[in-house]
Order: C-alpha cells, then structure tokens, then sequence
C-alpha cells in the first residue's frame, strides 16, 4: 500500500541526526516537524530569519507574527533565534545547514531539481530553493510519485525550469526511497513502501533507476 503523506515524513524524518540544522521547504516536508524523534534535538531553520522552529501551534498558541517561510504560523522552541532574512541566506549560502528537505515538480535521473515554477501558471516562486540545493550539505526530496494527471515526476531531463544540478541526495515518495548512487550518477531503489513491488515503480518511473535483486520493505 502506498505510503501517506505523513508516513513519508516519518521516513524522511529518520534521517535527521542529533544537533543537525534542518530547513523545510513548504508543503509536505513541513510535516517533518511532527516526527523527529524523540530525545534529538534538531534546529529547524527557515529562509525569513527564524532558527529553532518548534511543533505547528495550537489555535491558542497562534500568533500571526510567528511565521515560517512558507507563512504558516509556528512556534519557537526554547533557545530559539531570530535574525534577518540576509543573515539567514548567509547560513544557508555558507554551508552552515546540515539538510534541507524540499519538495519537487521534478527530479531527474542525474539529480537535477525543478520546483518553482510552471510556465503559466501561479505558484508561490523560487524562496530559498537555489540557495538551498547549492549550499546545503544534504538535500533531500518528498513528493508524489506521479504527477495528478499520472505523468512520471522521476524524468530522464526535467522539462520545468531548473532549480539546481546534480544536487539531490534522496528522494521519498508513496511509492519508494531512492538514493544517489555518486559513481554512477543514477538513483538506487533502496527501500519499496509496503505491497509495492520493484515493477510497479520501474512502470511508474521515467528516470532511469538502478534496481537490486532484493529490496527491502519500508518500515512503517
């Protein structure tokens, strides 16, 4: 069964490490927020000037103040920084974040991203994607396997607006966790969501991927 949004979460969140720096991008990887595990302590970083985001507030704990880059309302954990927005892409342009997790409207088979924008259509705009996937020690991508209208996200040459090269490390769908492979600049299938098997993903997969004998179920 494929996985739901806050179970690829769960997943992405298990490769968060005690005392990284972590910057979510908008939409599903800030679900990532709800499932770090419990006794690490993880700095949540973002774009407008905010380090040391804590859980999404409750209705009584909003303030329209408190906001991440994406403008939702946060809270702040204890130890929590503010700073400029200038100040914050130093961070990010100097190599001072551990990971950022993005989504995507692309991935292709070598690694490049496209994920702010669509010709003609409305979308919220670049951010800090660039800087994120040029500056940041390890990026990984949460998104759909396939598009709405069922076309392959997974590409041999991304057909949208680059955001970044050869810069993705992993990618985690409902489907399956990938994982650059640097010598042979491919991504490995390395972990199948329960009940999917490697086929259905090859089916599902523009991209050229590289596939083991044995595939190992995710743990949900």
């Amino acid at each position: 069964m494929p996985l739901t949004r806050d179970q690829i979460a769960q997943r992405a969140a298990r490769e968060l490490r005690d005392g990284y720096v972590v910057n979510l991008g908008i939409g599903m990887p800030t679900l990532v927020a709800n499932y770090i595990p419990a006794g690490m302590d993880v700095w949540l970083q973002s774009e407008n000037g905010l380090l040391g985001i804590g859980p999404f507030p409750t209705e009584a704990e909003v303030d329209a103040d408190l906001i991440n880059a994406g403008k939702q309302t946060v809270t702040a954990r204890k130890g929590a920084s503010y700073f400029s927005s200038s100040d914050s892409f130093a961070m990010i342009r100097g190599g001072h974040i551990d990971m950022c997790i993005l989504g995507a409207m692309q991935v292709s088979e070598e690694g490049d991203i496209a994920n702010w924008m669509i010709p003609g259509r409305m979308v919220k705009g670049m951010g800090g994607a660039m800087d994120l996937v040029a500056g940041v020690n390890k990026v990984i991508v949460m998104m759909e396997h396939n598009s709405k209208g069922g076309e392959a996200k997974l590409v041999k040459e991304c057909s949208l607006p680059l955001t970044g090269t050869a810069c993705i490390d992993m990618v985690m769908t409902e489907l399956c966790v990938l994982e650059m492979d640097e010598h042979r600049r491919r991504f490995r299938l390395i972990e199948l969501a329960p009940g999917v098997t490697k086929e259905e993903v090859i089916e599902k997969t523009e991209a050229e991927i590289l596939v083991a004998q044995h595939v190992p179920t995710i743990a949900v």
